[in-house]
């Protein structure tokens, strides 16, 4: 008699955000385009409707990722002194292609991190005295 097979694990934060995998089944079916959510896993079945990831990664990326170009700005002034229009053209640039390049493993990780930990909506509890 064989043994049953083994559930599969759930991928890592990481590994699901980077390669756009289910949380519960693994299966790369999170993504129907480059940032938009598949409705549900057509693999398990999980319906991804029921987190709210929101703009939450967008606005962490912005924040981050701004940094990092302010950052760049003042070296970049400090060690070669170039023209004004030199950051205008690099800057908006980089930071654009950065974020949208960030934001399909920063939604992919956070929603993955919202199912591995059972997060949900806050709610009150209003019998408390």
């Amino acid at each position: 008699m064989s043994e049953p097979a083994p559930p599969p694990l759930s991928p890592s934060i990481l590994q699901a955000g980077l390669k756009g995998l289910c949380p519960r089944c693994g299966k790369p079916t999170l993504f129907t385009g480059w940032i938009k959510f598949a409705n549900r896993c057509t693999a398990c079945g999980l319906d991804f409707a029921q987190f709210n990831v929101g703009d939450g990664p967008a606005a962490f990326l912005t924040l981050i990722l701004g940094t990092l170009v302010v950052g760049l700005a003042v070296w970049l002034q400090l060690a070669l002194s170039p023209p004004w229009w030199v950051h205008v053209l690099i800057w908006p640039a980089f930071a654009l292609a950065a974020v949208v390049a960030m934001l399909r493993l920063a939604k992919g990780a956070l929603m993955a991190a919202e199912y591995q930990n059972a997060a949900r909506e806050g709610r009150i509890d209003r019998d408390r005295p």
